[in-house]
């Protein structure tokens, strides 16, 4: 009866967004107020957290934790969404998409090369719903639809989410198992490397799916040209994974877990391009004249900036220690709750960088800047109500307990299947918590003892709730906002969280069964 008390809110949220196609800020402040019914009356909140704490002092810390934490989100959203109204109103998207296209003029290949190559090298260098918010904007510009950009793109960066962030997910689970970074990454990186592919091809499937509404139409000549580029599609979908699958292998089994997604898609995306470029030297000409080098670059400021920044950030070490240095931290009632923002170290930090950047470099004018920044704020507002919300279900759900009582009887139900779904408690915590690195936290502890209790290797039960709570990263709702809100689809997060949540469980389970083979 408590696991299924426990798992109410969450049943409640996915009802409402999946069957009744609610919003995530209606749904989530419904669930929200389940979560907090159900962990006052049936578990205790606050006493959980603090015996001694009343209920305003739970809900006031409670409270805070998702305001704080909705904030430092915004803070990577609403200069996302600042890069994207930019990019429309001078016409910068337009110039890289024409630019793109003497390269990729199918929109598979396009797709390839955005929602594979590029917006991993984002979840590896920056992590933390950067990559998704700023990719789907650019395969909008492309000519993609909002909804369709938007899964694509959640589906395509799921492989890197457990080393991005420079290996940001894999931190807390050295503190708490006192493995090295290596052994864990080793323990991880199997799941992506031999399933990778999976979502690859999810993707690509749903880009050829969208290619009408990309190039206008589902006329005959578009559906014979789509017929006869199949195979061509099939070579370069093998040739991307292979180019991104390869050197992340590579690092990760070899050198630890900061620079598997970053150099993966780094190196994997340079050589797609290169022989993009070979290629297309023998493709016939395009009617359409195609932007200057310089035209390009200035167009793509942006992003390019971004791209510096990132990488100087993350690889010097020098100037990582000085930026990590500046942070902001608060804690209420003893450390109960708290939480902290290494300001200039954030990816929203650089994410403005580029947008004033761009904005200076693409001479737009204070009354254009102006209106891009209003834009931008008014698309904030009904996002900021969901991620609250969001948050403060997971919050509620964390500090009742109510988190692990789910975890708790899965373990005891299935016993020694537990490989089988260490994945799936994986995504439980990235869907409730907001993060890979937050499920970690949550529930490492949890596999650590559970594997100890049913004497299985410690670092490959661990190594399992990493690769799931990466997983988790696609039908997770805060990324599903984040992602929405830069495209201008707040309100309609039910509508991408049912087309990523057959490929989460299709992944998941797939995880489940190698992790029946890996781990004895």
């Amino acid at each position: 009866m408590a696991a299924f008390l426990a798992a109410l809110p969450i049943l409640v949220l996915l009802v409402l967004m999946v069957g009744l196609r609610w919003s995530a800020a209606r749904a989530g402040v419904v669930a929200c107020g389940v979560a907090l019914a159900v962990g006052v009356l049936a578990f205790a909140f606050p006493h959980p957290v603090d015996p001694a704490l009343g209920l305003m002092a739970g809900l006031g810390g409670v409270g805070a934790e998702a305001g704080f934490t909705a904030l430092t989100i915004l803070w990577i959203i609403g200069p996302a969404l600042g890069i994207h109204h930019l990019q429309l109103r001078t016409g910068a998207a337009e110039v890289l998409r024409a630019w793109l296209g003497q390269f990729a003029s199918d929109p598979r290949i396009l797709a390839l090369l955005i929602a594979w190559f590029f917006v991993l090298f984002m979840e590896g260098a920056a992590g933390f719903g950067a990559s998704v918010a700023l990719a789907a904007p650019f395969l909008v510009g492309a000519g993609f639809t909002p909804v369709a950009a938007v899964t694509i793109t959640l589906i395509g960066h799921v492989v890197g989410v457990s080393f991005g962030a420079v290996g940001t997910p894999i931190v807390p689970q050295m503190a708490s198992t006192g493995l090295s970074g290596l052994e864990l990454a080793r323990a991880t990186g199997p799941y992506h490397t031999l399933l990778g592919w999976v979502p690859l091809m999810v993707m690509v499937v749903l880009t050829h799916r969208a290619m009408p509404e990309v190039v206008g139409g589902e006329a005959a000549g578009h559906q014979g040209a789509r017929r006869r580029s199949t195979p061509a599609i099939a070579g370069w979908t093998l040739l991307a994974f292979v180019a991104f699958t390869l050197p992340y292998t590579l690092i990760w089994s070899g050198v630890g877990p900061e620079l598997p997604t970053l150099g993966g898609a780094l190196f994997g995306g340079g050589v797609f391009v290169l022989l993009l470029a070979l290629t297309s030297r023998h493709a016939p000409p395009s009617p359409d004249p195609m932007p200057s080098g310089r035209k390009a670059i200035r167009a793509a400021a942006p992003y390019l900036v971004l791209v510096v920044l990132v990488l100087v950030t993350r690889l010097v070490p020098p100037l990582q220690e000085v930026l990590r240095g500046v942070s902001l931290e608060w804690s209420l009632h003893g450390g109960a709750f708290g939480g902290s923002i290494e300001l200039l170290y954030h990816p929203g930090s650089m994410l403005l960088a580029g947008f004033l950047v761009g904005a200076l470099l693409q001479k737009a004018s204070m009354g254009t800047t102006g209106l891009v920044v209003r834009d931008a704020t008014l698309q904030l507002v009904p996002v900021a109500v969901a991620l609250v919300a969001m948050l403060g279900l997971a919050r509620v759900t964390v500090h009742a307990g109510m988190t692990e009582v789910l975890a708790l009887a899965a373990a005891g139900a299935v016993g020694g299947a537990w490989p089988f779904f260490a994945p799936l408690v994986g995504v439980l915590g990235t869907f409730v918590s907001g993060s890979a690195t937050a499920s970690n936290i949550l529930f490492t502890d949890l596999q650590q003892e559970t594997a100890r209790t049913l004497d299985l290797p410690v670092d490959r039960v661990v190594g399992a709730q990493t690769f799931g709570a990466a997983v988790g990263n696609m039908v997770c709702p805060h990324n599903v906002i984040a992602a929405g809100a830069t495209v201008g689809l707040a309100g309609r997060e039910g509508e991408i969280l049912r087309r990523t949540l057959g490929v989460t469980v299709l992944y998941a389970v797939l995880g489940g069964i190698l992790a029946l083979v890996l781990i004895r």
